[in-house]
């Protein structure tokens, strides 16, 4: 494990493995090193690649600095790439895809950008009072009372939510329930007009096993990022398999930084 230090002095804990041009893996809600959906796809591109795995703020072995702004986010994937060589790829899970679109347009150095079902659900005044409704709500929350409330709110199914009480999944995400409001804020700060911005060649992959709710957001990132591409990958639900998900991913980091036509979405299966 390495640490480095962000502007504000947070200190983020990471890892590396691998050679060959940096790939930066972005953690969903709740998640980091030692509780990580992202493990068995680091594995499989370390061949490649150097993949950097991070604990994002107050997470695992990083520290915090309140009070919290997406920005910081911003600045601790700035602090990595410096550290990793001055230029890298991001790949985000879930609300992890939301860093790493902060990120790119912030105008950091990101060769690509691969989003796994991003949450984006940029639109109306109305959804937009919601949300800070649901920010606020959970902000007033603490403990498995503010990981239940969160899951709920992001439409996590019953059944799989049932499966996850009690388990050591839930535990280590109750260990981080005071970053839920993070990504919230997260959601809060995403809207069309920053997705526009990003220039930055883009994957967007959703599971053919996902509900209808998270594989629309991902054809809405799709459509709204100028130079995205998206595609559909067999598996299950807000989830591939590593053995499906690393040869695609690897196929388009190893590709042109650059697509041709900006503004053109493309579906594959």
């Amino acid at each position: 494990m390495y640490t480095v230090s962000s502007r504000d002095g947070t200190r983020i804990a990471y890892e590396r493995a691998g050679s060959g041009p940096t790939v930066i893996l972005i953690d969903a809600a709740g998640h980091f090193r030692a509780n990580s959906a992202l493990g068995g796809l680091a594995d499989r591109l370390a061949k490649d690649f150097t993949v950097v795995r991070y604990d994002r703020r107050g997470r695992g072995d990083s520290t915090d600095t309140p009070p919290y702004a997406p920005h910081r986010e911003v600045e601790d994937v700035a602090a990595l790439i410096d550290v990793s060589g001055g230029s890298a790829a991001l790949y985000g899970f879930s609300s992890g895809c939301l860093v790493a679109l902060h990120a790119s347009a912030a105008g950091l150095p990101v060769r690509h950008l691969v989003l796994m079902e991003p949450p984006i659900e940029p639109g109306s005044p109305e959804g937009t009072a919601a949300q800070r409704e649901f920010t606020a709500h959970l902000s007033a929350r603490s403990g498995a009372d503010a990981v239940e409330f969160f899951l709920a709110g992001i439409g996590i199914p019953d059944d799989v939510l049932a499966g996850m009480r009690g388990t050591a999944h839930w535990d280590a995400m109750v260990s981080v329930a005071s970053t839920l409001v993070y990504d919230s804020m997260l959601s809060e700060a995403t809207d069309a007009d920053l997705l526009r911005r990003v220039r930055t060649h883009t994957l967007v992959l959703d599971s053919t096993g996902s509900s209808d709710d998270l594989t629309g957001m991902a054809a809405t990132a799709a459509a709204l990022l100028p130079n995205a591409t998206a595609r559909s990958l067999p598996g299950e639900w807000h989830g591939v398999p590593a053995d499906t998900l690393a040869p695609a991913v690897s196929a388009f980091l190893s590709g042109p930084t650059v697509e041709s036509g900006a503004g053109s979405v493309g579906q594959t299966g």
